[in-house]
């Protein structure tokens, strides 16, 4: 290779300015000079050149030709450029080169050139016209989505792209680049609602976080044959939210003894199973405003729910009370009952006129006295229940009634008898504790704005494998046990139960420490995922009242911004109050802007203010 030679660098044509035995120096077609190694170039012709030529690559038609008559053949790159050009000088070794390059035709290096075969050739020519078709098609929906009209059939592809990062299945977004946003699900979620392709009734939520919404289809055992006590004399009542599916718990009461009666799923999921791989995998059921995602497969309800068979299996659990509401006694049999079903409003209005529920309200009422005693930590804040049905968004408020809190408290009771059940026959359980609140209850204010407050104060609770106090709720110790359809750890309490009973292995502590840890981060999400997905139902009926307005109760000073709950709803949101209002004052407050993707709402007060 000598001085004013043509050569190829990195895909481009150069001029070799200056020669030595191992590299070269020489001028690129900007101008500039770049000392290389002699394996970096390829000749492309001996020269002389005397500038670099700029020329493009062959006709159509003659690269046919040229092709057509190299079949089978091996060339050089003069031998190429003699054959197109019928002479090989520099401009015409530099546009041959180009013809090998692109790669349609011709392959290889400029010593050994040869023509492609037939069927690779037709192959490269339908992907680049197929190429050719997604790139018009990716410009023609560019252009539609900067006008805000995408094309629904015509752009799916790109849209599809998008949704899958709105749904938390996608981490990137090739579109969203190109129209000059952050590739996150909040703007793919805002993109698709402007353009109409999504409503507010599409709650991306809990996919996004990776959650099943459908029921598990693993195999399910039924009962085995175990001996039960006949429990069916007793007027049994299960009492849920309206329209409860899962219906998991009843109450009794015999004489002095409490019974309370939750649905055998223990007898029926063994450790190790598959029901119960899949029930620890998902942690908890998924509890929506638009659907209820279930723990167990559709059998285990079927089966097992109280109420929805006559007689329903159930573990019971009897609990003899002291005069003034302590445990005195627990047993714990698998059992028939008969279970009448109630809603909380039915089970108020019949307190006084069914004897068994006045006298389990008589005692439970005393149960809550004594949990006082014991400093439990008691507060009421403004609950609404959101219910997604037929495409109607409804909002119902949870009434602090009397039969809510009796069922609390049975639930309650069973949950202490059982760890004091464990505790006396050295049953390892997944126990539920709490620390004492951060702050003491004598510097919290009163009304709504103390509850709120209280509230903070309250540590989070956790499991544990050792019986420890649960400050909150004013117990020495305490498990979860009565919802084994929808709480993973229950189910596990029951599993050990019913090991016990039948004298077969228990979990030991180490195992149940680790389903303690295998659940975590599952229940985190369930419970992440029905946060956000209230929050998002909330948003969406504010969108289709535009005039709504409300009370607003504030609960907590930062001028100039203060917190308020809006009992209506049953949120706590931030509001710019100025000059500041005192504690538990209340407002009129309407909506001024809703941000559904990002999850925000602004709120200002009413002209006429409180």
């Amino acid at each position: 290779m000598q001085p004013h030679a043509l050569v190829l660098y990195k895909g481009q044509p150069a001029l070799i300015v200056e020669s030595t035995a191992k590299t070269l120096r020489l001028r690129l077609p900007d101008g500039s000079l770049r000392k290389v190694r002699l394996k970096d170039v390829h000749l492309l012709h001996p020269g002389p050149c005397a500038e670099i030529p700029r020329a493009g690559p062959p006709a159509e038609q003659d690269l046919r030709e040229a092709w057509a008559l190299l079949q089978g053949e091996t060339v050089t790159l003069a031998d190429l450029a003699a054959l197109l050009f019928g002479a090989n000088t520099p401009q015409h070794a530099w546009q041959a080169w180009q013809a090998v390059a692109d790669g349609l035709y011709f392959t290889g290096t400029p010593e050994r050139i040869q023509a492609r075969p037939k069927d690779q050739v037709q192959a490269e020519q339908q992907a680049r016209r197929r190429k050719a078709q997604q790139a018009q098609a990716w410009r023609a929906f560019l252009a539609r989505a900067r006008q805000g009209h995408p094309d629904p059939r015509a752009d799916a592809p790109f849209l599809h792209e998008i949704e899958a990062l709105a749904l938390g299945r996608a981490t990137h977004s090739r579109a969203l680049k190109a129209l000059g946003l952050q590739a996150s699900p909040e703007n793919a979620h805002r993109l698709l609602l402007q353009w109409g392709l999504w409503t507010p009734m599409v709650n991306p939520h809990p996919v996004r976080l990776g959650l099943p919404l459908e029921a598990p289809t693993v195999p399910w055992e039924g009962l085995p044959p175990f001996p039960r006590r006949d429990l069916t004399h007793l007027p049994a009542f299960a009492i849920d939210d309206e329209n409860s599916q899962d219906p998991d718990d009843a109450l009794s009461i015999e004489g002095e003894r409490i019974w309370v009666h939750i649905a055998d799923v223990g007898a029926c999921v063994p450790p190790h199973s598959a029901a119960d791989l899949e029930a620890q995998a998902r942690g908890a059921t998924l509890y929506l405003p638009e659907a209820t995602v279930p723990m167990l497969p559709d059998e285990a309800r079927a089966h097992l729910a109280l109420g929805l068979t006559t007689p329903s299996p159930a573990l019971s659990i009897g609990i003899d009370l002291t005069p003034t509401g302590e445990i005195e006694a627990v047993e714990v049999v698998p059992s028939w009952v008969r279970v009448e079903r109630l809603s909380y409003s039915e089970a108020e209005q019949r307190l006084q006129e069914i004897p068994a529920l006045a006298a389990l309200a008589k005692r439970m009422a005393q149960r809550e006295k004594l949990r006082a005693a014991r400093g439990a930590i008691t507060f009421w804040l403004p609950e609404v229940k959101v219910v997604v049905e037929n495409g109607a968004i409804r909002l119902k408020p949870i009434l602090p009634l009397r039969s809510r809190q009796m069922v609390r408290e049975a639930m309650l009771l069973a949950g202490e008898a059982l760890a004091r059940y464990a505790q006396a026959h050295h049953l390892p359980l997944p126990y539920t504790a709490q620390e004492p609140p951060a702050t003491p209850d004598a510097s919290l204010p009163e009304g709504l704005a103390g509850a709120y407050a209280r509230r903070k104060t309250l540590r989070p609770s956790h499991y544990t494998s050792h019986p420890k106090p649960h400050h909150g709720l004013g117990l020495p110790f305490y498990v979860q046990a009565t919802s084994p359809l929808r709480r993973y750890l229950d189910l596990v309490v029951h599993q050990q139960l019913w090991a016990h009973l039948r004298g077969a292995p228990l979990l030991t502590e180490q195992e149940i420490l680790e389903r303690i840890g295998a659940i975590e981060s599952a229940v985190q999400r369930v419970r992440q995922a029905e946060r956000l997905s209230r929050r998002h139902w909330l948003l969406a009926y504010l969108l289709g009242h535009p005039d709504w307005e409300g009370e607003a109760v504030v609960v907590e000073n930062q001028p100039p911004w203060a917190k308020v709950i809006l009992p209506q709803l049953g949120l706590s949101e931030r509001l710019h109050i100025k000059p500041p209002l005192p504690l538990n004052a209340t407002i009129t407050v309407h909506v001024t802007a809703i941000d559904l993707p990002g999850l925000h709402l602004h709120l200002a007060p009413n002209a006429s203010g409180a």
